[in-house]
């Protein structure tokens, strides 16, 4: 990953015409303003157990899958593309 330290930063782009810099000296210092923008996160503990169910519930090799490979290869239909192998094995190392 490189990171250019001469490209605008993020903190500089606006969309809103009468955005304001934000600076030390104009960030309200008490916990809460008129209009500030607030975020909670919480955990649907439901939503997190249905999805655990699901993915324990799956199986850890698709079948169907193996048996559709294993068919093309002993036709001699299965094609390599030796470009997206050697694309991949770049990418794993680099």
């Amino acid at each position: 990953m490189r990171i250019d330290l001469n490209q605008t930063a993020a903190s500089q782009l606006t969309n809103e015409p009468n955005a304001k810099p934000v600076s030390a000296n104009n960030v309200p210092s008490s916990g809460a303003s008129v209009g500030e923008d607030r975020t909670t996160f919480k955990s649907d503990t439901q939503s997190l157990s249905s999805l655990v169910t699901a993915a324990m519930s799956s199986p850890e090799t698709r079948d169907d899958r193996v048996a559709s490979l294993q068919q093309s290869i002993s036709n001699g239909t299965y094609q390599l593309d030796p470009g997206k192998i050697a694309a991949s094995m770049i990418d794993e190392h680099a």
